[in-house]
This record gives C-alpha cells, sequence and structure tokens, in this order.
C-alpha cells in the first residue's frame, strides 16, 4: 500500500454504534485527533435496529392499551384499529432526527468519519476503501448481531428483531423464541396489538438474569394480560412451512404461528482473523479485556457488546467515556457491571441495578443479606395509572443497599436514583430521609428506604 494512502490518527475506532462514537466524541473533545469507520450507518444497532425504534413501536402499542382502557377513566374512545405504515413512520421520523444529530455532533467536533468495512491488518492498523488507518490506539467497537440456534434458518416467517423492526403487517399469531429482554418485549408489543403470542423459554423463568421475584411477577403479569409463558421448554427444531412456522419442541410437541421470533440472544461481531493478526485473544467469542478495556494487544481497547456483559447501549457509552479519558491519561475509574442500570420496556416495566437476591446471598452468605419489598398498591400514583407491581431492596445487613429491583408502569424512569443508591452505596438510613414529591413513584423508593430503615410509614414491614 503506497504512503500517500495511509493517515494517522491518535485514535482510530471500528464501529460507528454507541461504544464507538462515544469514544470518538470523548477523544476528541480531550484533544485527540480521531478517524471513525463504520460499515453500515452510524449510531449501529441501537439507534436503527434495536432501542430506538423498538421503544417507538412499543410506545405506539402503549398508546393502543391506553385507548383499550380508557373508559375505566371516564373517557369515552374506542380503538378503531392499528395503523402499522404510521407506526413505522413516527419510528422512521425518531431515528432519523437523532442519526442527523448524531452526525452534526461528529462533524462539529472535526472527526474524520470513514464509510467502509474496516479490517484489523496490524496491531495499530485498519485498511478501509484502500487506505490504511494508522492510530497509536485502536479501539473496537463493532458491537453484536441476532443469534440463532443451530440448525435454524432465518428466512420466511422465522425471523429475529431485524425482521420484526421492519414488518409492515401484524400477524394473527407469533411464537417467541426466548424469554429474555428482546423476546419479552416483542411478546409484550405483539400482545399490544392484539397478537396471540406464546413465549418458549430453555431455562426456568421469564428474564432469567434479573431477581426471581421480578420474574415472577413478570409471568403472573403476562398471563392476565393472555400471553402464554412456557418455561423449562428447549426447541428441538422450527420450520418455516409457507402459511406458517411450526416449532417443534423436545417432547415431541408441535407449536404453529404466522411468524416465529429468534429471540435467544447476541453474539459480539469479531472476526478471528483480524484478532489474531492484532494478537487479540478471544474467549467464547468475546474479546478479553482486563479491567481497563484493555485487549491482550498493547494500545488496542475493546468496548460495548464485544465484551462480555450485559449487552446494553449505556454500558456502551460508558466503556467510550472511560476508554476516551484514559487514552488521555485522566486515570478514569472503571464502571463495573453491577452499577449499571437495566430496563426491560415490556408492560409492565421491569428495572433493575446491582445485585439480585440470589446473587447478594451467594456473594455475601445468606445470614448477610436483608431485603424488603414495597408493593405499588400503596403507592398513589400507581393506583391513579390503574397499574400495580412493586420495589424491592437488597441490602447488605448492616451495610449499604447493593441491588434495587422494581416491576410496574413506568419504573424504568425510577432507576436514576436507583443507580446513585447502589453506585454511592448508600445506607438506608441515608436514603431514608430524603422527601420525595407526593404523590409520584419516586415516593416507593423512600417508602421502601424507610422500611429498610426500620421506620415504615405506609407499609407493614
Amino acid at each position: 500500500m503506497k504512503d500517500e494512502e495511509s493517515a494517522q490518527y491518535d485514535v482510530v475506532i471500528l464501529g460507528g454504534g454507541s461504544g464507538g462514537y462515544a469514544t470518538a466524541l470523548r477523544a476528541a473533545q480531550l484533544g485527540q485527533s480521531v478517524a471513525l469507520v463504520e460499515a453500515d450507518q452510524l449510531g449501529g444497532t441501537c439507534l436503527h435496529r434495536g432501542c430506538i425504534p423498538t421503544k417507538s413501536l412499543l410506545h405506539s402499542a402503549h398508546v393502543a392499551d391506553q385507548v383499550r382502557e380508557a373508559a375505566q377513566y371516564g373517557v369515552l374512545a374506542e380503538l378503531q384499529g392499528l395503523d402499522i405504515t404510521a407506526m413505522h413512520k413516527h419510528k422512521d421520523r425518531v431515528v432519523s432526527r437523532m442519526h442527523k444529530g448524531l452526525r452534526s455532533l461528529l462533524s462539529a467536533r472535526d472527526i474524520t468519519v470513514i464509510p467502509g468495512r474496516g479490517t484489523v491488518v496490524g496491531q495499530n492498523a485498519v485498511s478501509v476503501n484502500d487506505t490504511l488507518l494508522r492510530g497509536r490506539h485502536l479501539v473496537l467497537a463493532t458491537g453484536s448481531r441476532s443469534r440463532s440456534l443451530p440448525g435454524v434458518h432465518i428466512g420466511g416467517r422465522v425471523i429475529t428483531s431485524d425482521q420484526a423492526l421492519a414488518m409492515d403487517w401484524i400477524p394473527r399469531s407469533a411464537i417467541v423464541v426466548g424469554g429474555g429482554v428482546i423476546g419479552v418485549e416483542f411478546a409484550s408489543l405483539w400482545r399490544s396489538m392484539g397478537v396471540d403470542v406464546t413465549v418458549l423459554e430453555a431455562l426456568p423463568r421469564l428474564i432469567a438474569g434479573e431477581d426471581e421475584s421480578m420474574s415472577t411477577a413478570l409471568e403472573r403479569a403476562f398471563g392476565k394480560r393472555g400471553i402464554t409463558v412456557r418455561t423449562g421448554v428447549k426447541t428441538e427444531r422450527i420450520e418455516d412451512q409457507e402459511r406458517h412456522a411450526q416449532v417443534t419442541l423436545e417432547d415431541g410437541s408441535e407449536l404453529t404461528a404466522e411468524v416465529v421470533l429468534m429471540a435467544v440472544g447476541r453474539d459480539p461481531v469479531t472476526s478471528p482473523a483480524d484478532t489474531e493478526r492484532a494478537g487479540v485473544k478471544l474467549q467464547d467469542g468475546f474479546i478479553q479485556v482486563d479491567d481497563r478495556q484493555r485487549t491482550t494487544a498493547e494500545s488496542i481497547y475493546a468496548v460495548g457488546d464485544l465484551v462480555a456483559g450485559p449487552q446494553l447501549a449505556h454500558r456502551a457509552f460508558a466503556h467510550g467515556i472511560f476508554v476516551a479519558e484514559d487514552i488521555a491519561g485522566l486515570e478514569p475509574r472503571p464502571v463495573p457491571a453491577e452499577a449499571i442500570p437495566r430496563i426491560t420496556y415490556s408492560a409492565p416495566e421491569v428495572a433493575a441495578v446491582g445485585l439480585t437476591e440470589q446473587q447478594a446471598r451467594d456473594r455475601l452468605g445468606d445470614d448477610a443479606v436483608r431485603t424488603v419489598e414495597y408493593s405499588l398498591t400503596g403507592n398513589a400514583r400507581t393506583q391513579i395509572q390503574g397499574g400495580r407491581g412493586m420495589v424491592k431492596y437488597v441490602q447488605q445487613a448492616d451495610g449499604p443497599i447493593v441491588g434495587v429491583h422494581a416491576i410496574g408502569p413506568g419504573v424504568g424512569e425510577l432507576i436514576g436514583e436507583a443507580q446513585l443508591m447502589v453506585g454511592w452505596q448508600a445506607y438506608p438510613e441515608d436514603v431514608a430521609p430524603l422527601v420525595h414529591a407526593h404523590p409520584t413513584q419516586n415516593e416507593s423508593l423512600g417508602e421502601a428506604a424507610l422500611a429498610l430503615a426500620g421506620k415504615p410509614l405506609h407499609s407493614n414491614h
């Protein structure tokens, strides 16, 4: 490759999704010269095929549910139907605005954005469009892609979340294979659209990474909504049969639906040839990093879904900011995975930060853990909205709050305060005196803290 076809930067980033563009923005802000390589669209999966479009459709579905339930609030309204084309137009407008805003931010900070598929050709070198990019530091941020089961062909009526988000029709029935966050959100979305939904999960419960009490409450709520949930079942075979798709379970039983959604997780987008060439080691497909996001190759970092752990956009943002500051010599504090908030945007929502009760018991011992559950039936704002649910605290006995979990309408908006409690290792006595506005759902956090501190006000703990 000719010298005139090469360019030198402080930081070269492979991937323009959440982790990549966060790294780029913060690095440029700190005076670094930055090249950002993206094969598809800036913003990555989160903006175009994940977080944002999914939540837009979920909001449309929530509005439909509100219209159906309007009479109980004294509002005379009737749901005449769903316009999937209009839903997609709203979704696409939101995505377009966010995309334009991101491009403007990158341009304003003089970040060199290079469209194309980059290939790692050396420890600090990337080849893209017949140009060699060299960087003092290389950041790998290529994200993840939908996973399928062995032997299952994606096509026709067997789809992943990518195809589900682009569907211009509403199926009458759907089978969701996988009861994690993605599967649960699509099951909730489709049920609000009137779809007959069955969720199949191989593990003993839905959202198995969350606290068991949240799983139990979600399964109960799904049952009341008419969603069929089957846990502890393994899928043997899935076939696209033109007019419907058929799922055969390990016990030989068969189920059919108009579509089958494969929601069994996401795999990191890594190239073994590229990583080996650069001296970067993999483990189970994920890039090995230390607590400073450094790979096994000098001056090469990895962020976001490439690194084992919660596959969340805001985790990737945090990784990106951290790496940019580490490169600039600011010595930032690493972000532990358990301090990252998690939200499942189903109806009802599930939100959490920190350790589950079982994780706390495994780590601290049974006698060293206390828990409190506060029912949202005692929360006025939740009752006004016609909802139900709970807030749960997990505390190290005579120590700080190590986990906060919630289920109910809109509880994702509570997780910011909960994150402060866990991140700052607050004691119940620290939180109990805080004044929460009335009537708000945030009061439930205060009420649970009062109970944990031994002075409940509106509960009998």
